[in-house]
Parts: structure tokens; C-alpha cells; sequence
């Protein structure tokens, strides 16, 4: 993570609203929420309202102690919208969108699933509008998750930058990702390994790994479909270029506004247990997680909500 830069004081408002029928308690001050008195499993109407509520307003909520199976997490995901497309793996079985993201304990491997600043999938069309990971087996310690407010990010930015990147178009490629699967896959056949088994360490991976590298361009600026906040749509991993700029000039914006969004200020730190569900707007923040519990086995499972073309 970058240094500290900014002290924004006078832009954090993270306090949680009165609810009726569920408790939100803010993790930071940027962002996040722990969201209590809830079972997903058992979750009615009412309650799913305010926990929709709680997630735009923190842009991150996570719920502790909850008994749900996969089927919890699908019902969970459609009360939000469709499935989103995944362009990593084909999903479990009986539960196809349902994406397993593990690491068994005797794993050594360089970059996980998830390291690096990132948005999920922006090198899609439409990329997911809401990502959610459930924890089923949990190092007991190391694998926590951080997650940046890019729209506090983008407030923070001065009216002269806003105006300069307002009309931009950033690329979005998966290029680095591909470059990285396929050194790993060579490193598997020179041990011996399944030639055809793409992934980062344990995870068989079903990607299209063309329309990854293509890409998509879509704007700096996006403005949320049902809050209307803007926030940058930059990160460290899938942003490699600036419509209509050289590369020198994409570079050098790029760097600072990667940088810029993912300072400790704009930050919130979860320290995940067994029974974990995270919830994140994937639009209005960046998110990553650590290789730092080698020796551990870490067993997660992924679904998103299908998103709108950023606009």
C-alpha cells in the first residue's frame, strides 16, 4: 500500500444509519460495515432492504457466524440481480455460479487469486456490480482482505484533476494476469504437472484468455446507477492505457491515479473467520488480498451480481 498522503477529514462519513431490523458498525472511517442481528440463510424482505441500504451507503458490509451453504449464497446473489459472467473458473458442481477461490495449506506459489489492487473483471463489457465471498476455512491468521473507497478517492482528487480526467476512457486488459497464468503453467509442466490445468496454485482456472487481453475501454469517472456518486475506475492490476494518449502520458497519469486511490485513507482492513460473508460494491471500490499464510489451508467461495456498461 502507498504512503500516507492525505488526512481528509472533512470527507469521512462512514457513520451508520438507525436501522429497524439489522445493526450496522463501521469498520473505518472510509469505509465498511459489520452487519449484525442477521441470518442469510433465513433472511426476509425487510431485512434484505436494509442491508441493500447498508452496502451503498459503506460500499463494503461483512456478516460474521452465518450457517449458509451454497445454496444460501445463490439465493443471497439473485435477491441483488442476475449471476454475474465469471472469467475465471466454470463454478462448482450443482452450483455453477458459485466460484471456489482455494489455497491448500502445502501450496507455495507467487501471486494468489485476488493479489493486487483490482476491481473484478473490468476488462468485460459489463463487469460485475457486486462481488460477494464467503469463508469456509480460514488460516488463523494472515489472508485478510483490504478494500479502497474509490469514490472518497475520486472527492479527495482537486476540481483541476476532476475536469482532466472527466472525458477519459482508461483500458482495461487482463494482460499481466494472462502472462502470469502462463508462466505458472509452464513452471507445472516442467514439474510434471497437468499441462492443461491453468490456475493460480489449486484452482483450475476457464478462462477466454483473448477477450481478457482485449479488454474493454471504459470511463475514469463512473457514476453509480443508484446513487449517482462518482468514483475512479482505475486500479493497479487491469489498467494499462488511456484512450487517445501516448503511453508515456497514460503512464504517467495511470501511476498517479493508482497510487492516489489506493492510500491508507481511503482504506478498511477485514480480518476474516470461518463463517464470514464479505459483500462489496464493485463499482465504487478496489479491493486485494495477501499470500501471507503459507502452511494454512484458506477455503472461500465466490459469486457476483451481473453489472451495467460503465458509465
Amino acid at each position: 500500500m502507498t504512503q500516507l498522503k492525505l488526512h481528509p477529514t472533512a470527507v469521512f462519513d462512514n457513520s451508520a444509519k438507525a436501522y429497524e431490523h439489522i445493526e450496522a458498525l463501521p469498520l473505518a472511517a472510509a469505509m465498511g460495515a459489520e452487519i449484525r442481528g442477521v441470518q442469510i440463510s433465513q433472511l426476509n424482505d425487510v431485512q434484505f432492504s436494509e442491508i441493500r441500504d447498508a452496502l451503498f451507503r459503506h460500499k463494503m458490509i461483512f456478516l460474521r457466524d452465518q450457517d449458509m451453504g451454497h445454496a444460501d449464497q445463490e439465493n443471497f446473489t439473485l435477491r441483488f440481480g442476475a449471476f454475474g459472467v465469471d472469467a475465471y473458473t466454470a463454478g462448482v458442481e450443482g452450483h455453477r455460479n458459485v466460484q471456489p477461490v482455494i489455497k491448500e495449506a502445502d501450496t507455495r506459489i507467487k501471486m494468489i487469486f485476488g493479489s493486487g489492487w483490482h476491481t473484478d473483471s473490468p476488462f468485460m463489457e459489463s463487469p460485475p456490480a457486486i462481488s460477494m465471498l464467503f469463508g469456509a476455512d480460514i488460516p488463523p491468521y494472515g489472508g485478510d482482505t483490504i478494500w479502497c473507497n474509490t469514490a472518497l478517492a475520486y472527492r479527495c482528487l482537486s476540481d483541476t484533476m476532476k475536469k482532466v480526467v472527466a472525458p477519459l476512457k482508461v483500458h482495461m486488459t487482463a494482460v499481466d494476469v494472462v502472462a502470469n497464468l502462463q508462466e505458472e503453467n509452464r513452471v507445472k509442466q516442467a514439474r510434471g504437472e497437468e499441462a492443461g490445468n491453468k490456475g493460480f496454485g489449486d484452482m483450475k482456472l476457464n478462462v477466454n484468455t483473448q477477450k481478457m487481453v482485449t479488454g474493454w475501454f471504459h470511463p475514469v469517472v463512473r457514476t453509480h446507477p443508484e446513487t449517482g456518486e462518482k468514483a475512479l475506475y482505475v486500479d493497479h492490476t487491469y489498467s494499462r492505457g488511456i484512450e487517445g494518449m501516448s503511453p508515456a502520458e497514460a503512464n504517467a497519469l495511470l501511476g498517479f491515479l493508482k497510487e492516489h486511490v489506493a492510500q491508507p485513507a481511503f482504506s478498511c482492513r477485514l480480518r476474516w473467520a470461518r463463517g464470514t460473508l464479505a459483500v462489496w460494491d464493485n463499482r465504487i471500490c478496489v479491493h486485494q488480498a495477501f499470500n501471507d499464510y503459507d502452511g494454512f489451508r484458506r477455503e472461500m467461495y465466490r459469486t457476483t451480481v451481473m453489472g451495467e456498461v460503465p458509465q
